[in-house]
């Protein structure tokens, strides 16, 4: 069996696109991964075709030598966005040996430890309250709109939720000035009090809406600064929150930070492969670990997963793509003794699920975890086309 062609295709999915890789065989064995350029990796696909020509000709099922020759051939530009094309041709020779093999990947990587994955409703808000007409989704433009989606995540099933920080009325907008978006705040990224007490108040409408049992986490993204953060903390201590999660580059200002907040802390994951989360590890910055199995590969992610297991530290997927990369985070979970809980966007485009073959079975706010061959689904190639990426 020889690697004959890698390719990708990209279809849109409202406010951004999604991006697959077909890896195929000479004998016609095909093998999926699902990648993102919209979430700072502008020039993926541009990696991903650099190295297509040292795969090609070679066996798929040696995984591990070849992504070891392209690291290598990467070296002086390791992680980034050498990374995230690297992680997406391991992903997809991955679901080639599982296939060639009949078998799950989980069952190459040591079989399940689980048989399914707890889920929270990420971006709870967040995309009704930015990109609602792009996706065809409801508004959120009041906290009366919060508490009516927090109800609507208890009836649905979720045990648990996340959001970001919004800044409500009839101008709404996503706090988002460490991407340089719209509001104030860039480029200082101070916590002021106006935010802080419109986060205290979103966060009783969601208690109020979603009840006494369903977990609530928060994202701040790189918001803030050490002292902002520490601030947006203190404030949301109250709510007895599952995690805060916070991004930030120096290891010891978060283990500042989670030193002195009764909120546990998540972070890592823009970080790439072990060797960026031995000091968040080593210097004791977390609770929960991050991975972005898309970015770092899944084989990656779960020596990753080892690593911090090692530290008492749990670890969770960062999952806010499509369908196939669900399903591929759960076969990470599925095989991670320390997995917390599981990432997953309720919120979507009408073809969401017509975009591959089998969409994941979740019920009751748990994703089953699959049984066929390789990742369990495959790509649906005539709905990707159906649905042209666009320009953003």
């Amino acid at each position: 069996m020889k690697i004959a062609r890698v390719e990708s295709l990209h279809a849109d999915a409202g406010q951004r696109n999604f991006d697959f890789l077909k890896i195929t065989t000479d004998d016609g064995l095909v093998g999926w991964s699902e990648y993102n350029e919209s979430f700072g990796g502008l020039g993926v696909s541009a990696v991903i075709d650099g190295l297509a020509p040292q795969i090609v000709g070679k066996d798929p099922r040696a995984y591990e030598a070849l992504v070891t020759l392209l690291y290598a051939v990467r070296r002086q530009a390791a992680g980034g966005i050498a990374q995230q094309a690297i992680g997406a041709i391991e992903n997809a020779l991955l679901d080639i040996k599982a296939k060639a093999l009949g078998v799950p990947v989980y069952e190459l990587l040591g079989g399940p430890v689980r048989d399914r994955v707890r889920l929270y409703w990420s971006h709870c808000g967040t995309y009704r309250l930015q990109w609602a007409r792009e996706m065809g989704l409801p508004p959120v433009r009041t906290l009366q709109d919060v508490l009516r989606l927090g109800k609507e995540v208890a009836e649905k099933g979720y045990t648990a939720l996340k959001t970001n920080v919004f800044v409500l009325g009839d101008d709404a907008y996503l706090h988002s000035p460490g991407f340089a978006r719209r509001g104030p705040g860039f480029p200082e990224l101070n916590a002021d009090r106006k935010t802080l007490e419109g986060l205290r108040e979103q966060l009783a409408a969601f208690r109020e809406g979603a009840g006494p049992d369903v977990d609530i986490l928060v994202d701040l993204n790189f918001n803030f600064k050490t002292e902002g953060f520490l601030k947006a903390a203190r404030a949301m201590e109250p709510f007895d929150l599952l995690w805060v999660e916070i991004d930030t580059r120096d290891p010891k200002a978060l283990h500042y930070i989670r030193s002195r907040t009764t909120i546990p802390v998540a972070s890592c994951e823009c970080l790439f492969g072990r060797r960026d989360y031995r000091p968040y590890l080593e210097q004791q910055s977390v609770d929960v670990a991050i991975v972005d199995t898309p970015w770092n590969g899944v084989a990656e992610s779960v020596k990753i997963a080892a690593m911090a297991d090692a530290y008492e530290v749990n670890v969770a997927p960062h999952n806010f793509y499509g369908h196939l990369a669900t399903l591929m985070n759960a076969h990470f979970c599925a095989v991670a003794p320390n997995v917390r809980i599981m990432e997953i966007d309720p919120d979507v485009v009408p073809w969401y699920d017509d975009l591959v073959t089998v969409k994941p079975a979740i019920k009751g706010g748990y994703l089953e975890l699959p049984t066929a061959p390789g990742w369990g689904t495959e790509v649906d190639e005539a709905a990707v086309r159906a649905h042209p990426p666009r320009k953003r």
